[in-house]
């Protein structure tokens, strides 16, 4: 038995749980999200828990028990809390500017790029220098801010680019120059 798909959700009130078959709907303050899982994992609803259940030992059963009970408490966690993710964009006269469809960016090159905010998302530029991610999907949440970072990555040489808050760049040395 999987420790981690064995463990029952906890639901928090104001937050529904509706279980149809093999897709599973979360709605709360910040959103609502569903999920369609394989077959073979079941769900049920019991004592404001949501608990996942695999129909055999099969190996791919036991590969997706965990990871489908893991989903359904990052859904849940995702309605009642949300997500967020904080970039910081370094170099001279790179910045972002908020707009109404999402955000404009200036990273050095000949022209800005306009990024636009998928369904659910929040974008918001704190400062010009950074940005936060925020919606209710982690996975969502999490494409978001790798796309924006692709945009203008991190060099290793000055560390200009855009890169996640915390984020260690690994530096080389330049030119030895000199005579």
């Amino acid at each position: 038995m999987s420790r981690i798909g064995k463990m029952p959700v906890p639901v928090p009130s104001g937050v529904t749980v509706s279980i149809d078959g093999s897709t599973v709907s979360v709605k709360g303050p910040k959103g609502e999200l569903s999920r369609k899982f394989p077959e073979g994992i079941s769900f049920s609803l019991e004592n404001n828990q949501v608990l996942a259940a695999r129909s055999s030992d099969e190996a791919q059963q036991k590969a997706v028990h965990g990871l489908s009970r893991a989903l359904v408490a990052n859904m849940v966690e995702g309605v009642t809390k949300g997500y967020q993710k904080q970039l910081e964009i370094t170099g001279v006269g790179y910045k972002a500017e908020p707009k109404p469809y999402g955000l404009l960016f200036s990273l050095g090159y000949s022209h800005t790029i306009e990024f636009k905010a998928p369904k659910g998302i929040t974008l918001k530029a704190t400062q010009p220098t950074q940005v936060l991610v925020e919606g209710a999907d982690k996975e969502v949440v999490g494409q978001v801010a790798a796309e924006i970072r692709s945009l203008r990555k991190p060099e290793p040489y000055k560390g200009k680019g855009i890169k996640y808050v915390g984020e260690k760049v690994r530096r080389k040395a330049g030119k030895a120059g000199g005579k």
